[in-house]
C-alpha cells in the first residue's frame, strides 16, 4: 500500500518512512502542508501520516481539506500532547493520533488498526526485487537471474527483507538490528556475522546487485545500473 507521510522533520521523516517500508508499505514523502496536498491528488495515497506543526499549510487545515472530497485514512503523528490538540485533530476528520516520540512497532499496529476499520486489508509483500535479485518472502528463497539460489534462515530472510525494502540506502546498524532481532536483542557482532551469512549465499551469482559495508555507519544493498544505450 501506498502511504504519504508528512513532517517538515527530515530526520523523522525519514524515520518513520523506513518503519513504513519495512512493515511494506510503498512512502511518498512530503515536508509542509501545500505539498502533502499536491502529493495526496497526484499519488492518491492509500493513508497518510500527517504531522500538526507544518509550514505554509498546517495539519489540520490540511486534513479537513482531505476531508471535504476523501476519506482517506489519516494518523495525526505530533508532539502536541494536549487534550484539545487531540480533539481537535479527531474534529477535523483524523482518524487516530499518536504523539511524539513513538514507538516503531506500535505506529505500525496502529496503521493497521486504522485501514482496518476503514475496510482496507494490508497484506505483507510476497515478493521483493533488486536488480536480478528476487526474493520471496513466505518461502524465504532467494532467486537469481530466474534461478532457485537457496532457503534462508529467519533472520537472513528479515534481514534481506529490510535491505530490499531500503534499496540504494545506507542503513545504521543499530536500526538493521532493531528490525531483525528487536530492542535489545542482537548486537553488530551478530549483525556483521548475518551479513557475511548473506554475502556467501548471494556470493557471485548476482550481477548487478550487492551487499556493501559503509564503515563507521551501517550496510546497504545497492543496485547497479545499466547505463543507457546510445
Amino acid at each position: 500500500m501506498k502511504a504519504l507521510v508528512v513532517d517538515d522533520d527530515l530526520a523523522l521523516a525519514d524515520v518513520v518512512s523506513f518503519t513504513l517500508r519495512r512493515a511494506g508499505h510503498e512512502v511518498i514523502v512530503a515536508n509542509d502542508g501545500a505539498m502533502a496536498l499536491e502529493r495526496w491528488k497526484l499519488e492518491a495515497p492509500d493513508f497518510i501520516i500527517l504531522d500538526l506543526n507544518l509550514p505554509k499549510l498546517n495539519g489540520l487545515e490540511v486534513c479537513q481539506r482531505i476531508r471535504v472530497t476523501s476519506k482517506t485514512p489519516i494518523l495525526i503523528l505530533s508532539v502536541r500532547d494536549e487534550d484539545d490538540d487531540v480533539v481537535a485533530a479527531l474534529h477535523y476528520g483524523a482518524d487516530d493520533y499518536m504523539v511524539k516520540p513513538f514507538s516503531p512497532r506500535q505506529l505500525v499496529a496502529r496503521v493497521e488498526a486504522v485501514l482496518r476499520r476503514a475496510g482496507v486489508e494490508h497484506r505483507s509483500p510476497e515478493q521483493l526485487t533488486a536488480g536480478d535479485l528476487t526474493l520471496d518472502c513466505l518461502r524465504g528463497e532467494i532467486i537469481i537471474g530466474g534461478e532457485p539460489l537457496g532457503r534462508l534462515t529467519h533472520l537472513e530472510n528479515q534481514l534481506l527483507q529490510t535491505l530490499m525494502l531500503n534499496q540504494n540506502q545506507t542503513l545504521p546498524a543499530s536500526t538493521l538490528i532493531d528490525h531483525v532481532w528487536g530492542p535489545a536483542g542482537g548486537d553488530k557482532a551478530m549483525l556483521k556475522q548475518l551479513m557475511y551469512r548473506l554475502r556467501t549465499k548471494i556470493g557471485a551469482a548476482s550481477k548487478n546487485t550487492r551487499l556493501e559495508t559503509v564503515p563507521g555507519v551501517g550496510y546497504s544493498l545497492v543496485t547497479e545500473r545499466k547505463p543507457p544505450k546510445r
